[in-house]
């Protein structure tokens, strides 16, 4: 069988296959609360503690830079490395990838069921590809024509300087600058940003905290759902919430553009991630793409680009084995 899995921030998903079989059909495929565990290791034990296999190969993607086959996972305390699965695993070929990598190796291979196209445009033929993708973290990478087929490559652009670009994102800044070092886009477009965002507004006096909406965040593990849910559901509305997931799409948006100018993916744009297939609707009202096309002077080479929500939550698994079957018929 070859293992695989996605390992992020929030959750892990971990998965068999035959060796002969596809990427996108898994024998066995479980979900793990990420943080149920201390270690990589203790997770495989638990997944094959249940399901007994003979493991001739191994890929998991990480939600982190991958260097010399050893990775530590960006919003974990984990530290991951070839050879330390090697060890667990037994001597077979064990390959690390990061996660938005492994995402952009699945993007040629997913099919119209699993996108949702916000924008057309008029892709380039062979031209280079562009993901971003916000979940726990926010992630980037981007795909470019060999001559032959795409090759994905990994990036940590989401770590790059947030850059405001009207009065209320300076105040955002300034705001952020406060209480952080450094402030990322990931500290504003990210599961762990929306917080940041939220707590912004209220400060500043947007407008009040429902009282109903501070029980619910009080008792929260995580407030990046509480805020999203109340700001979809508008029943009871909650204004707080919906300036927080606009102020989100509206930069999300931004920094997809500058995405797209630096890789010049005139192959198209795919927001992929934990996020954005939950706030489709939020990202389809034409807020996501002004800011994705208002670029002074190429905006007229952004509005050809098309763009695309990736819906598929198992994009990051597919990739990694892909990755994996590559290994096993190397």
């Amino acid at each position: 069988m070859l293992f695989s899995g996605d390992i992020g921030g929030t959750k892990s998903i971990l998965a068999l296959y035959p060796t002969d079989g596809d990427p996108r059909t898994p024998v066995i495929r479980r979900r793990f609360a990420s943080r149920d565990f201390p270690s990589i290791t203790r997770l495989l034990d638990a997944f094959l503690t249940e399901h007994e296999a003979r493991v001739e190969a191994a890929c998991f993607a990480v939600a982190g830079p991958v260097v010399a086959g050893k990775a530590e996972a960006t919003n974990l305390s984990w530290v991951v490395s070839e050879q330390g699965l090697r060890a667990r695993l037994g001597d077979i070929p064990v390959r690390l990838v990061n996660d938005l990598q492994a995402t952009a190796y699945a993007i040629p291979s997913l099919t119209p069921d699993d996108l949702h196209t916000l924008h057309p445009g008029e892709p380039e033929p062979e031209g280079a590809l562009a993901v971003i993708a916000p979940g726990t973290g926010l992630g980037e990478a981007y795909l470019v024509w060999d001559g032959e087929k795409y090759r994905a490559y990994a990036s940590e652009g989401g770590h790059a300087d947030f850059a405001p670009r009207n009065e209320l994102e300076i105040a955002l800044l300034r705001f952020l600058m406060q209480r952080m070092d450094h402030v990322s886009y990931e500290r504003v477009c990210s599961g762990m940003g929306i917080p940041n965002l939220y707590t912004f507004l209220k400060e500043s006096g947007y407008a009040p905290e429902p009282p109903w909406l501070a029980q619910q965040l009080l008792h929260a593990d995580d407030p990046t759902p509480v805020i999203v849910t109340a700001a979809l559901k508008k029943d009871p509305p909650c204004a707080l919430c919906e300036a927080t997931l606009d102020l989100f799409v509206s930069i999300l948006g931004a920094e997809a553009g500058n995405l797209a100018l630096k890789v010049l993916s005139t192959g198209g744009v795919y927001v992929a991630g934990g996020i954005p297939p939950r706030i489709l609707d939020a990202l389809s009202h034409g807020q996501f793409m002004k800011s994705f096309i208002r670029k002074g002077r190429f905006a007229d080479r952004l509005v050809r680009m098309p763009v695309h929500v990736v819906l598929n939550p198992n994009t990051a698994l597919i990739g990694a084995a892909r990755y994996g079957f590559d290994l096993i018929r190397k």
